[in-house]
Protein backbone atom coordinates (compact mmCIF):
# COMPACT_ATOMS: atom_id res chain seq x y z
CA UNK A 1 0.00 0.00 0.00
CA UNK A 2 1.40 3.40 -0.92
CA UNK A 3 -0.42 6.16 -2.68
CA UNK A 4 -4.11 6.92 -3.20
CA UNK A 5 -5.97 4.61 -5.59
CA UNK A 6 -7.21 5.81 -8.95
CA UNK A 7 -9.42 4.44 -11.67
CA UNK A 8 -7.85 1.21 -12.93
CA UNK A 9 -9.19 1.96 -16.38
CA UNK A 10 -6.34 4.39 -16.90
CA UNK A 11 -4.06 1.37 -17.35
CA UNK A 12 -5.70 0.48 -20.66
CA UNK A 13 -4.51 3.63 -22.37
CA UNK A 14 -1.21 3.47 -20.55
CA UNK A 15 0.05 0.40 -22.43
CA UNK A 16 0.53 2.25 -25.72
CA UNK A 17 2.09 5.22 -23.93
CA UNK A 18 4.48 2.98 -22.05
CA UNK A 19 5.58 1.16 -25.19
CA UNK A 20 6.08 4.42 -27.07
CA UNK A 21 8.08 5.98 -24.25
CA UNK A 22 10.22 2.88 -23.79
CA UNK A 23 10.94 2.88 -27.49
CA UNK A 24 12.14 6.48 -27.31
CA UNK A 25 14.07 6.14 -24.07
CA UNK A 26 15.44 2.63 -24.62
CA UNK A 27 17.17 1.01 -21.67
CA UNK A 28 17.91 4.22 -19.81
CA UNK A 29 20.11 3.20 -16.89
CA UNK A 30 19.55 4.76 -13.53
CA UNK A 31 23.29 4.99 -13.23
CA UNK A 32 25.62 7.65 -12.06
CA UNK A 33 27.33 7.41 -15.42
CA UNK A 34 24.51 9.23 -17.15
CA UNK A 35 25.11 12.31 -15.03
CA UNK A 36 28.81 12.05 -14.30
CA UNK A 37 29.67 11.59 -17.95
CA UNK A 38 27.81 14.77 -18.91
CA UNK A 39 29.49 18.15 -19.05
CA UNK A 40 27.96 20.70 -16.70
CA UNK A 41 24.41 21.29 -15.44
CA UNK A 42 22.88 21.10 -18.93
CA UNK A 43 24.19 17.58 -19.40
CA UNK A 44 22.95 16.54 -15.98
CA UNK A 45 19.47 17.92 -16.72
CA UNK A 46 19.43 16.08 -20.02
CA UNK A 47 20.35 12.81 -18.28
CA UNK A 48 17.62 13.39 -15.73
CA UNK A 49 15.08 14.13 -18.47
CA UNK A 50 15.91 10.84 -20.23
CA UNK A 51 15.73 8.92 -16.96
CA UNK A 52 12.38 10.54 -16.10
CA UNK A 53 10.96 9.49 -19.47
CA UNK A 54 12.03 5.90 -18.83
CA UNK A 55 10.71 6.02 -15.26
CA UNK A 56 7.26 7.17 -16.41
CA UNK A 57 7.21 4.44 -19.07
CA UNK A 58 8.03 1.83 -16.43
CA UNK A 59 5.37 3.14 -14.04
CA UNK A 60 2.78 2.98 -16.82
CA UNK A 61 3.91 -0.53 -17.63
CA UNK A 62 3.20 -1.71 -14.06
CA UNK A 63 -0.41 -0.62 -14.53
CA UNK A 64 -0.77 -1.97 -18.08
CA UNK A 65 0.64 -5.36 -17.00
CA UNK A 66 -1.65 -5.60 -13.98
CA UNK A 67 1.04 -5.38 -11.31
CA UNK A 68 -0.60 -2.38 -9.65
CA UNK A 69 -4.06 -0.87 -9.46
CA UNK A 70 -4.19 2.89 -9.78
CA UNK A 71 -1.18 4.51 -8.15
CA UNK A 72 -0.68 1.70 -5.64
CA UNK A 73 2.97 1.18 -6.56
CA UNK A 74 5.95 3.40 -7.23
CA UNK A 75 9.15 3.56 -9.25
CA UNK A 76 12.46 5.33 -8.81
CA UNK A 77 15.74 5.69 -10.67
CA UNK A 78 19.07 7.07 -9.50
CA UNK A 79 21.06 9.56 -11.58
CA UNK A 80 24.27 10.45 -9.79
CA UNK A 81 23.25 11.32 -6.22
CA UNK A 82 19.76 12.34 -7.28
CA UNK A 83 16.80 9.96 -7.03
CA UNK A 84 13.91 10.52 -9.42
CA UNK A 85 10.63 9.13 -8.03
CA UNK A 86 6.99 8.87 -8.99
CA UNK A 87 4.94 11.52 -7.16
CA UNK A 88 2.28 10.62 -4.61
CA UNK A 89 -1.24 9.95 -5.84
CA UNK A 90 -0.77 11.14 -9.43
CA UNK A 91 -2.08 8.83 -12.21
CA UNK A 92 0.87 7.74 -14.32
CA UNK A 93 -0.84 8.51 -17.61
CA UNK A 94 -1.02 12.16 -16.54
CA UNK A 95 2.68 12.57 -15.83
CA UNK A 96 4.58 14.87 -18.18
CA UNK A 97 8.21 16.01 -18.47
CA UNK A 98 7.29 19.04 -16.35
CA UNK A 99 6.31 16.75 -13.46
CA UNK A 100 9.86 15.49 -12.87
CA UNK A 101 10.17 14.86 -9.13
CA UNK A 102 13.47 14.13 -7.39
CA UNK A 103 15.16 14.03 -4.01
CA UNK A 104 18.70 13.67 -2.76
CA UNK A 105 19.85 10.62 -0.85
CA UNK A 106 18.76 12.27 2.42
CA UNK A 107 15.23 12.67 1.11
CA UNK A 108 15.35 16.44 0.52
CA UNK A 109 13.38 17.42 -2.56
CA UNK A 110 15.67 18.90 -5.20
CA UNK A 111 13.47 18.83 -8.32
CA UNK A 112 9.81 19.57 -8.95
CA UNK A 113 6.89 20.66 -6.82
CA UNK A 114 4.85 17.46 -6.60
CA UNK A 115 5.08 15.52 -3.33
CA UNK A 116 7.26 12.39 -3.76
CA UNK A 117 5.83 8.92 -3.23
CA UNK A 118 4.86 8.03 0.33
CA UNK A 119 7.17 5.01 0.08
CA UNK A 120 10.27 7.19 -0.22
CA UNK A 121 11.86 5.62 2.91
CA UNK A 122 11.92 2.20 1.20
CA UNK A 123 13.45 3.53 -2.01
CA UNK A 124 16.14 5.53 -0.23
CA UNK A 125 16.99 2.59 2.02
CA UNK A 126 17.62 0.43 -1.05
CA UNK A 127 19.93 3.05 -2.57
CA UNK A 128 21.84 3.57 0.68
CA UNK A 129 22.51 -0.11 1.27
CA UNK A 130 22.90 -1.61 -2.21
CA UNK A 131 24.34 -0.76 -5.63
CA UNK A 132 20.81 -0.29 -7.02
CA UNK A 133 20.20 2.24 -9.79
CA UNK A 134 16.46 1.58 -10.11
CA UNK A 135 13.70 0.35 -7.80
CA UNK A 136 10.21 -0.95 -8.60
CA UNK A 137 7.51 -1.45 -5.95
CA UNK A 138 4.18 -3.10 -6.82
CA UNK A 139 1.07 -4.61 -5.28
CA UNK A 140 1.12 -7.63 -7.60
CA UNK A 141 -1.78 -9.86 -6.58
CA UNK A 142 -0.15 -13.31 -6.57
CA UNK A 143 2.99 -12.09 -4.83
CA UNK A 144 0.92 -10.29 -2.21
CA UNK A 145 -1.15 -13.45 -1.70
CA UNK A 146 2.02 -15.46 -1.08
CA UNK A 147 3.15 -12.86 1.47
CA UNK A 148 0.05 -13.74 3.54
CA UNK A 149 0.88 -17.44 3.69
CA UNK A 150 4.60 -18.10 4.17
CA UNK A 151 7.76 -16.40 5.50
CA UNK A 152 9.66 -17.35 2.33
CA UNK A 153 8.60 -18.16 -1.22
CA UNK A 154 9.18 -21.91 -1.66
CA UNK A 155 11.81 -22.86 -4.24
CA UNK A 156 9.45 -23.80 -7.04
CA UNK A 157 11.62 -22.51 -9.86
CA UNK A 158 15.31 -22.02 -10.58
CA UNK A 159 14.81 -18.35 -11.53
CA UNK A 160 14.84 -17.61 -7.81
CA UNK A 161 18.60 -17.60 -8.38
CA UNK A 162 18.20 -14.44 -10.48
CA UNK A 163 16.99 -12.70 -7.32
CA UNK A 164 19.87 -13.99 -5.22
CA UNK A 165 18.18 -17.03 -3.68
CA UNK A 166 15.00 -17.92 -1.79
CA UNK A 167 12.81 -14.81 -1.67
CA UNK A 168 12.10 -13.62 1.86
CA UNK A 169 8.94 -11.98 3.23
CA UNK A 170 9.50 -8.75 5.17
CA UNK A 171 7.26 -8.57 8.28
CA UNK A 172 4.32 -6.20 8.02
CA UNK A 173 4.64 -2.56 9.03
CA UNK A 174 2.60 0.52 8.15
CA UNK A 175 3.29 1.81 4.65
CA UNK A 176 5.64 4.75 4.28
CA UNK A 177 7.38 4.17 7.62
CA UNK A 178 11.01 3.68 8.55
CA UNK A 179 9.95 0.46 10.26
CA UNK A 180 8.78 -0.96 6.94
CA UNK A 181 11.96 0.22 5.24
CA UNK A 182 14.07 -1.54 7.89
CA UNK A 183 12.05 -4.76 7.63
CA UNK A 184 12.53 -4.63 3.87
CA UNK A 185 16.28 -4.02 4.22
CA UNK A 186 16.70 -7.18 6.29
CA UNK A 187 14.63 -9.26 3.87
CA UNK A 188 16.73 -7.98 0.97
CA UNK A 189 20.02 -9.19 2.48
CA UNK A 190 21.95 -10.78 -0.42
CA UNK A 191 18.82 -10.50 -2.58
CA UNK A 192 17.58 -8.15 -5.29
CA UNK A 193 13.92 -8.56 -4.38
CA UNK A 194 11.59 -9.47 -1.54
CA UNK A 195 7.93 -9.73 -0.63
CA UNK A 196 6.30 -7.30 1.78
CA UNK A 197 3.80 -9.00 4.07
CA UNK A 198 0.17 -8.02 3.37
CA UNK A 199 1.53 -5.41 0.98
CA UNK A 200 3.38 -6.34 -2.22
CA UNK A 201 6.83 -6.59 -3.77
CA UNK A 202 10.00 -4.57 -4.15
CA UNK A 203 12.90 -5.29 -6.51
CA UNK A 204 15.93 -3.38 -7.69
CA UNK A 205 18.46 -3.52 -10.50
CA UNK A 206 21.15 -1.75 -12.46
CA UNK A 207 18.52 -0.40 -14.87
CA UNK A 208 14.78 0.21 -14.84
CA UNK A 209 14.31 -2.69 -17.25
CA UNK A 210 16.19 -5.06 -14.98
CA UNK A 211 14.29 -3.95 -11.87
CA UNK A 212 10.99 -4.34 -13.71
CA UNK A 213 11.89 -7.76 -15.13
CA UNK A 214 12.75 -8.98 -11.63
CA UNK A 215 9.35 -7.78 -10.39
CA UNK A 216 7.58 -9.61 -13.20
CA UNK A 217 9.62 -12.77 -12.57
CA UNK A 218 8.82 -12.68 -8.85
CA UNK A 219 5.10 -12.32 -9.54
CA UNK A 220 5.25 -15.25 -11.99
CA UNK A 221 6.99 -17.51 -9.46
CA UNK A 222 4.41 -16.64 -6.82
CA UNK A 223 1.60 -17.45 -9.24
CA UNK A 224 3.31 -20.75 -10.08
CA UNK A 225 3.54 -21.79 -6.43
CA UNK A 226 -0.05 -20.82 -5.67
CA UNK A 227 -1.25 -22.78 -8.71
CA UNK A 228 0.72 -25.92 -7.85
CA UNK A 229 -0.10 -25.75 -4.13
CA UNK A 230 -3.83 -25.53 -4.89
CA UNK A 231 -3.99 -29.02 -6.41
CA UNK A 232 -5.76 -31.27 -3.85
CA UNK A 233 -3.72 -34.12 -2.46
CA UNK A 234 -0.49 -33.05 -4.11
CA UNK A 235 2.56 -31.27 -2.70
CA UNK A 236 4.70 -29.21 -5.07
CA UNK A 237 8.20 -30.51 -5.72
CA UNK A 238 10.78 -27.99 -4.54
CA UNK A 239 14.36 -27.40 -5.62
CA UNK A 240 17.27 -27.81 -3.24
CA UNK A 241 19.71 -25.08 -2.27
CA UNK A 242 22.42 -27.00 -4.13
CA UNK A 243 20.36 -27.03 -7.33
CA UNK A 244 19.75 -23.31 -6.96
CA UNK A 245 23.46 -22.66 -6.47
CA UNK A 246 24.28 -24.50 -9.70
CA UNK A 247 21.70 -22.37 -11.51
CA UNK A 248 23.18 -19.19 -10.07
CA UNK A 249 26.60 -20.16 -11.43
CA UNK A 250 25.14 -20.91 -14.86
CA UNK A 251 23.23 -17.63 -14.95
CA UNK A 252 26.48 -15.68 -14.68
CA UNK A 253 27.14 -16.56 -18.30
CA UNK A 254 23.58 -16.10 -19.50
CA UNK A 255 22.71 -13.73 -22.35
CA UNK A 256 24.86 -11.95 -24.90
CA UNK A 257 28.47 -10.99 -24.14
CA UNK A 258 29.40 -7.37 -23.52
Amino acid sequence: MTDEQRDAGAGRGAREGAQEARGRAGEVPGSAGSAEGAEGPEGVREAEARAWEALVATARRTVADGLVVGTSGNVSVRVGDTVLVTPSGVPYDRLSPDDLTAVDLDGRQVRGTLVPTSELPMHLTVYRHTDARAVVHTHAVHATAVSLLVPELPLVHYMAAALGGPVQVAPYATYGTEELAENMRRALADRTGCLLQNHGTITYGATLDQAYDRTAQLEWMCRLWLTAASVPGRTPHLLTEEQLTRTAEKLRGYGQPG
